[in-house]
């Protein structure tokens, strides 16, 4: 048996599988987001662990025969969260997560200080990296940051909490903006432009090694054999990829989650930082991936639905069964601003078009649009640096609607494959690299492609329709611009 515990940012979520790669139960837990001043993003990591134990010790209520045969444990999270820890391990102020555009100008006085950047880290410096976070800190909490003697990344906490290791995975790592993404390690260039030393950095692993075993204590609260091994894990994007098999070059998957993501594996490091495109280490040994990254996908849906008074589910059927005329309604998505391609977190959301015949099922359906063709956007960026996209497998909570990925299958004018399981997501891809530090196996022998539940082609019509639209879309980002700026 293996465990998979995913550390999003709505919720931790861990499933239960077994040796077949069935997955036995799974239990949620949600998690709240505060912010305390605008574009401000944090969570305190204290209700990490709470929502952790919790749900570990509900699957222990109805499973705990089965829970005491567990041999690996893999975690995945929420990436670039900035948990700043002190001497004793305890933290100092609340995370600062991935969304969080506050760092924008420490992102400029990060490539000042350390011209190589693009090069050694393959990305542009953004706002939502680890590291413009600590300068931030460092100007306007430089009591704070005194202090500070680890950082830590979310799912790297749990960690701490679950084995006293302080350690991490290159997947991962690689969302810092501290680790030389090519030779695998920790760039003592990059942490020097930082401020920080290398002993405040966690030991590095790949994602499929073991680093430790539980505390007896944590073992004990959750039923668990105390030799059952923690494995590295994974970025939740890395490990969404291992739990559908997106481990070989080409292979890709599309990510409905609170954020969205155009994943695809690379057998090298190909860093295309003009684009906003992000090049990452993938969470196995000699691999790498590139991806596009909007902040706001699945989650726009939840803002509506939360605005208009209706349940998602409720929304989605609405603008299903309204007249299917696409309209000229339009929607950015830029709730939390933007990465590919603008790497703008001064962006908003925005409605264009609005009428005194619009009403919910329009709205809903031009959100539904404006994600898919942010998506475009970062199709786009991965095809103008030679990316090659295979087969796109889609996964997370928004991966449910079919109405929805018609909608996508157009806008990209693509196939794309459904998984059964997939919005099982990065849970169990960690419970699989929980597997692989347990057992040794190969990579190829566990990560395998799940069973293709459905495949929605895109309609040649309204793919014609949407290519003319996304140039309309396209063209509203550089006309606002200045205005966000002002």
């Amino acid at each position: 048996m293996f465990l998979g515990i995913d550390l999003g940012t709505s919720g931790v979520k861990v499933v239960l599988v077994d040796g077949d790669q069935r997955v036995v139960d799974q239990e949620a837990v949600p998690l709240a987001v505060s912010r305390p001043h605008p574009l401000w993003s944090e969570q305190d990591p204290e209700e990490w662990w709470r929502a952790t134990d919790q749900a570990v010790v509900a699957l222990k209520a109805r499973h705990a025969q089965t829970l005491s045969g567990v041999r690996g444990i893999g975690l995945s999270g929420q990436m670039h969260g900035a948990t700043l820890l002190d001497e004793a391990d305890e933290p100092i102020r609340p995370a600062i997560l991935w969304n969080d555009g506050r760092a924008a100008a420490e992102c400029a006085e990060l490539e000042r200080r350390e011209p190589r950047s693009r090069a050694i880290t393959g990305n542009l410096a953004m706002p939502g990296f680890t590291a413009p976070k600590l300068l931030w800190v460092a100007t306007h909490e430089p009591d704070a940051f005194a202090r500070t003697r680890r950082v830590l990344l979310p799912k790297d906490y749990l960690r701490l909490r679950m084995t006293g290791a302080a350690a991490s995975e290159m997947s991962d790592a690689a969302g810092t903006l501290w680790l030389d993404v090519g030779a695998r390690r920790w760039s003592e260039a990059m942490l020097a432009a930082t401020g920080l030393k290398p002993s405040a950095m966690p030991e590095l692993f790949e994602g499929s090694q073991p680093t430790g075993t539980l505390r007896p204590e944590v073992a004990a609260a959750w039923g668990v054999p105390a030799d059952a091994v923690v494995a590295g894990g994974a970025g939740d994007n890395a490990a969404g990829a291992a739990g559908v098999g997106v481990i070989r070059p080409g292979d890709a998957f599309l990510s409905l989650g609170t954020s969205g993501v155009l994943f695809v594996a690379d057998a090298g490091f190909a860093p295309n930082p003009a684009e906003a495109v992000h090049a990452f280490c993938h969470c196995l040994p000699g691999t790498w991936h590139r991806m596009s990254v909007i902040l706001s996908a699945a989650s726009a849906l939840s803002w509506l639905a939360r605005l208009l008074g209706g349940t998602e589910p409720e929304l989605l059927a609405e603008a299903e069964a309204a007249d299917p005329d696409i309209g000229d309604l339009l929607f950015l998505p830029y709730l939390s601003g933007e990465r590919t391609p603008h790497n703008d977190p001064t962006a908003t959301g925005v409605f264009l078009g609005l009428t005194h015949a619009t009403g919910r099922p329009q709205l809903v359906r031009a959100l539904l649009e404006g994600v898919a063709f942010a998506f475009a956007d970062g199709q786009a960026a991965l095809t103008a640096a030679g990316t090659a996209i295979g087969e796109v497998s889609v996964i997370g909570g928004g991966a449910r609607s079919q109405f929805w990925g018609g909608i996508l299958a157009a806008a990209l004018n693509r196939p794309l494959h459904y998984p059964a399981g997939g919005e099982l997501g990065p849970a169990f891809g960690a419970a699989r690299l929980g597997r692989l530090a347990a057992t040794g196996e190969a990579p190829e022998a566990v990560c395998t492609r799940p069973q293709t539940a459905r495949v929605v082609e895109p309609d040649a019509a309204l793919a014609e329709r949407y290519a003319e639209k996304h140039q309309r879309f396209r063209a509203l980002y550089p006309m606002l611009k200045p205005a966000w700026r002002g």
